[in-house]
């Protein structure tokens, strides 16, 4: 996320990014930082960020991809990378956005057991492999990236809505402690009334 008002998702995000880094200790992380939030984090915390996309805004569609699908993508198939794996808000409900690692590449192969045809590929398997690799790439950090955004919106929302609760609460109680502070004071002034009229009358 670019944004902040979102209780503790952004803080929940960049905690399990670290929490995995720190679990490969020992194996050199490069990070690509999509959002202001996790590239201020990764900075901060003196990561190695090798690129970073913010401003991608709301509206995103799968051409704004492209550009992080190539790096994640190039690396892998270069050789620079062995894996590649995204860190984003998984969206359950309105209620419930959970940070999740998610293996992008490689692709893990499906269980065995079950039929396959034998395909004949032209060109080779690795010509088809380095065509789709990138495309397969965008389409799954497109997920996750509107995962992240329908998250950001239902823990804006939910913020918001305990914030406005919250407020609520405090203009009720300012109210009545405003309202004991008046009443004692017109306590105050009519015994103080009823002194002096007594004081004249004695």
């Amino acid at each position: 996320p670019d944004r902040g008002l979102t209780g503790a998702l952004n803080t929940n995000i960049v905690r399990r990014a670290s929490r995995y880094i720190l679990s490969e200790a020992g194996v050199p992380v490069e990070v690509v930082a999509a959002g202001k939030k996790g590239r201020d984090f990764m900075v901060r915390t003196r990561q190695n960020v090798v690129a970073e996309f913010t401003g991608l805004g709301e509206n995103l569609t799968l051409e704004d991809m492209r550009p992080v699908a190539e790096v994640a993508a190039g690396d892998f198939l270069s050789g620079k990378v062995d894996a590649v794996y995204v860190v984003y808000a998984e969206f359950v409900n309105t209620l419930t956005q959970r940070p999740v690692v998610k293996q992008l590449l490689p692709i893990e192969p499906p269980a065995e057991g079950g039929q396959y045809a034998d395909y004949i590929f032209e060109p080779s398997p690795r010509e088809v492999l380095e065509q789709l690799l990138p495309r397969y790439a965008e389409i799954q950090l497109y997920q996750a990236f509107l995962e992240s955004i329908a998250s950001e919106h239902s823990a804006r929302m939910v913020a918001m809505k305990n914030a406005s609760e919250n407020a609520k609460e405090l203009v009720t109680d300012l109210t009545l402690e405003r309202n004991k502070a008046r009443q004692s004071r017109i306590t105050q002034e009519v015994a103080e009334i009823a002194a002096g009229a007594n004081a004249l009358g004695g």
